[in-house]
């Protein structure tokens, strides 16, 4: 697990570096058939990323990898969940909150996952077998990973303080559902305060105690979670769908995730 741990991150510093080369220049944007922005940062760091896990024996899902059709997937014990770019919005906004995220998942569930903000340099990973996780605050995308382990802080969730909760909304994405949950919330008299965050930054910052719970009740896709799952689970937390209440899986039929809350 080490091993492909360190694949992952090797995987996702050099991603960060072509992603910023993209962001610190003239930002392009073509348009998917489901709308959705794809630039040259997303292409780049997506090719990145394959040529490191391509060297694994596990098969690769990629948001910007053509699917492979589920005949075949479904045979997959072991595979990679990877979203070049998370955050593609924000990345064109140009506001930092974007990341590089990597996955490993067995059978559906979390083994492993690394987050890499590439505008601050900071690094999440986390092995779930193990239960921990961890942060590290770079100076370089080229940083060793001997060095990332060195400098690398364990992660801990918040211990729920009094009356207040602190929720987790989305920088693009804050539906009316959302907001119907947190007047819920607020019903019950509990002290509301809303943390706003892009990407996958949103688990991260549960996952080190910065905030309480985050709703998602608007369409994810598997390679938007996988990664923040696999960190927030190694540190006991849960990450549940609302349609089966049990924990999100992966490499499913249809990689479209239901609805969840991570708290």
């Amino acid at each position: 697990m080490k091993i492909s741990l360190n694949t992952a991150i090797k995987a996702a510093l050099e991603a960060g570096e072509a992603i910023m080369k993209v962001y610190n220049s003239n930002i392009a944007v073509e348009y998917k058939e489901d709308k959705s922005p794809l630039t040259k940062a997303d292409k780049n760091a997506n090719t990145i990323i394959n040529s490191y896990l391509k060297q694994t024996e596990f098969p690769i899902i990629s948001e910007e990898n053509k699917q492979t059709d589920f005949t075949i997937r479904q045979t997959w014990e072991t595979c990679w969940i990877v979203d070049p770019v998370d955050g593609t919005k924000e990345f064109i906004k140009r506001n930092g909150e974007f990341t590089v995220n990597i996955a490993l998942v067995k059978e559906g569930k979390p083994l492993l996952g690394v987050i890499y903000v590439p505008v601050s340099k900071t690094l999440y990973f986390a092995n779930v077998e193990e239960k921990q996780a961890y942060k590290s605050e770079l100076n370089s995308h080229k940083t060793e990973i001997s060095k990332v382990f060195e400098v690398a802080q364990v992660l801990n969730k918040a211990n729920s303080e009094n009356n207040k909760v602190r929720v987790v909304g989305s920088r693009s994405h804050m539906n009316s559902e959302t907001q119907e949950y947190i007047e819920i919330l607020k019903q019950t008299g509990r002290d509301v305060e809303i943390v706003s965050k892009g990407s996958s930054l949103k688990f991260c910052i549960i996952a080190e105690g910065k905030a309480d719970v985050y709703p998602r009740f608007a369409p994810t896709m598997e390679w938007d979670t996988a990664a923040g799952q696999a960190i927030c689970n190694s540190v006991g937390i849960d990450v549940i769908s609302q349609e089966t209440k049990e924990p999100l899986l992966y490499n499913k039929k249809n990689l479209l995730n239901p609805r969840f809350i991570v708290s």
